[in-house]
Order: structure tokens, then C-alpha cells, then sequence
């Protein structure tokens, strides 16, 4: 048996991890997060502060057995350089205290993100590959990238690290995630009579994107972690296709069965500020879950991503030429997801 401990479980990339590792008959699952679950998925959960140390030693330092840690947690501050100290100090309280407690810890795998290329900051070099220099700090994915290395020649266990591309996938206590962002989105425009209008930028619409399935995410982590010769070694990952939002929209807008407006340039986080009392209503009259407007999207994470006007591509030979060749459908995982948000009844 393994025995997985995935930190940072409530994400949705986390949540993708624990859901599959669940249905894998050689794996037990821990999960630690701040919150408790709504649907423990299958795994056990522990509630911890990652950054109140004494915390973590009481909890993580219970479990003697972990085999693999899967690291996905990740604290959001005002600043890029006020993420570094706490971001890495969650991740190294974690691997300390876990690595003492279980003398059979195997694997450290890290999620990053495409920030390492330099997402956040404008239009950066593409397709983007995996030995690209890096870009000008502060970025806490190279303060933690560089722990791991520093400990890995000395450590019994080894490491591995994931950057996808824009994650789409639900949580129920993440709503930092674009499936909840397209899907409330849709919904209230809906609700609202009006046609499904791009909210992003014009370059936004039409620059190249790939997006990851956070279940082909879940299954290219546990690979990695298990695949010995991925030791050391960092992997895009993406769906493996290509699109433009300008040929995306018309298809989403079709699933909700709505018109297909033309690009309409709005800050969501601003426009979508008084569109709680609108929500409650909606989750009244058409017996939604029951989840706080804050809590169901982050509409800055929306802006984030669709005003981005420049093409967003990651190389992905790496990752295939070491054995991974999974792909998923953009289109039809898009379609699918907004199919099982009505069927949790998270939108009309």
C-alpha cells in the first residue's frame, strides 16, 4: 500500500488528487486543509494551520505511515513578494515534520503553476518549456522549488514538480477556479436575459489558450510521483489541445442555450459586486447548494484570466517523451463540467 498525504486538499487541484487517489484500490488518502470538506471524497481529513508549526506537529506528526506528500497548498497575499516567507514556510513545516514522522516517505511532488514562466506579469516567451530561464523574482514557486533541491542530495526521498496550464475543475471550497467563474457567469447572465457576452478583452478572445482537467492533472501527478525515472524533473501539463476563445464562446453559449453576444469588456470583480442578493434569489427558487456568494467564484481570478490579451502555450514533449500521454477533449471537458455543476446543483 501507499499512503498519500495531500496538502492543500480543498483546491482544485487538491480536490482532483484526493478524488482519484480515492478510487485507486493501492493508495489511503490523508488530506489536510484549513476547512473540513463538504464530501470527504474518500479520504481522511485533518484540519491544520500549515503555518503555526507547533500545529503541524501535532497533527502531521500523528501519521507514521506517509509514503507520498502531494503539495498543493497555496496562501494568496496583497503582494508577489509577501507570498515567498508564508508559501514556503507551509511547504517546508510540512515536509520536516512529515519526513520525521514517516521513515517510508518515497516522494515530495509540488504543483506550481505557469506563473513560473511569467503568466502574471504579461506577455511572456512561447511556447514555454519546462528549461526556460526563470523570470525576475520575487515568485515563491522558486523558493520552494530551490528548498526541495537543496534537500533532495541528502534526503531519502525524492521530487517532482507539475506546472499546468489554467486549471478547470470544481471544488466546493475553491472558488478560485474558471469552471465556477464560466459557470456562474453563464448563469446569472441567463438569469438576466441577456445574451453570453465574452467579459474579457478582444486579445483575449482571440489569443491561443490550452487549459488542464484537474482529473488529467490528478492522474499526470500520481505518474510522476511513482514514476522513478520522473525524479528531479519538472512537467507541463495541459489537455494536449489548443483553442481560442473565439471559438470556444459559441459553444458554451450553446450548452446554456443561450445567444452568443459579442465581446462586452467588464472587470467581473466589479460589475458582479452587487450580484449577491441576485444569487441567494437563485439559489431559493431554483434549490441550489447553499454556499455564500464569496464562496462560490473569485471573479478577480476571472479577470485575471481573460484579460489577458496575449497566448497563453506550453510545450508539453517533455512530459510525453517520459511516458505520460493522456489528452482530454477542451471542448467536450468544458461541456462536461458544466453538466455536473447542474447535476451538484451548483447552477440552474
Amino acid at each position: 500500500m501507499k499512503h498519500a498525504l495531500v496538502v492543500g486538499g480543498l483546491g482544485v487541484a487538491g480536490y482532483g488528487i484526493v478524488r482519484h487517489l480515492a478510487t485507486q484500490p493501492d493508495w489511503t488518502v490523508h488530506a489536510v486543509s484549513r476547512r473540513k470538506p463538504d464530501d470527504a471524497a474518500g479520504a481522511t481529513w485533518h484540519s491544520c494551520d500549515l503555518l503555526d508549526r507547533d500545529a503541524v506537529e501535532r497533527v502531521l506528526g500523528e501519521l507514521r505511515d506517509i509514503t507520498h506528500i502531494f503539495y498543493v497548498a497555496y496562501l494568496a497575499k496583497p503582494t508577489f513578494a509577501e507570498e515567498v516567507a508564508p508559501n514556503l514556510a507551509m511547504l517546508v513545516n510540512a515536509v520536516e515534520v512529515v519526513e520525521r514522522a514517516s521513515p517510508g516517505l518515497q516522494h515530495v511532488s509540488l504543483m506550481q503553476g505557469t506563473k513560473a514562466y511569467g503568466t502574471h506579469l504579461g506577455p511572456y516567451k512561447t511556447p514555454a518549456r519546462e528549461t526556460d530561464p526563470r523570470h525576475m523574482p520575487p515568485n515563491f514557486y522558486y523558493d520552494q522549488e530551490d528548498y526541495l533541491r537543496s534537500r533532495a542530495p541528502t534526503a531519502r526521498w525524492t521530487w517532482s514538480a507539475l506546472r499546468p496550464r489554467t486549471i478547470y475543475g470544481y471544488a466546493s471550497n475553491s472558488p478560485m477556479n474558471m469552471t465556477s467563474v464560466l459557470a456562474v457567469y453563464a448563469a446569472i447572465s441567463k438569469e438576466l436575459g441577456l445574451p453570453l457576452r465574452f467579459p474579457g478583452t478582444p486579445g483575449g478572445y482571440r489569443a491561443l489558450q490550452q487549459t488542464v482537467d484537474t482529473d488529467l492533472l490528478a492522474r499526470a501527478a500520481v505518474w510522476a510521483a511513482t514514476e522513478p525515472r520522473c525524479a528531479g524533473e519538472i512537467f507541463n501539463v495541459t489537455n494536449g489541445g489548443l483553442f481560442r476563445w473565439e471559438q470556444m464562446w459559441p459553444k458554451i453559449a450553446e450548452a446554456f442555450e443561450m445567444e452568443c453576444g459579442p465581446v462586452q469588456t467588464i472587470r467581473l470583480a466589479v460589475q458582479m459586486a452587487d450580484k449577491a442578493a441576485l444569487w441567494d434569489g437563485m439559489v431559493e427558487r431554483y434549490g441550489l447548494r447553499r454556499r455564500s456568494f464569496a464562496e462560490t467564484v473569485s471573479w478577480a481570478f476571472g479577470d485575471f484570466q481573460w484579460h489577458a490579451d496575449y497566448d497563453s502555450i506550453s510545450e508539453t514533449t517533455k512530459i510525453r517523451r517520459f511516458g505520460f500521454h493522456e489528452v482530454v477533449d477542451d471542448e467536450e471537458m468544458l461541456i462536461r463540467q458544466m453538466r455536473e455543476l447542474r447535476a451538484l446543483r451548483v447552477i440552474p
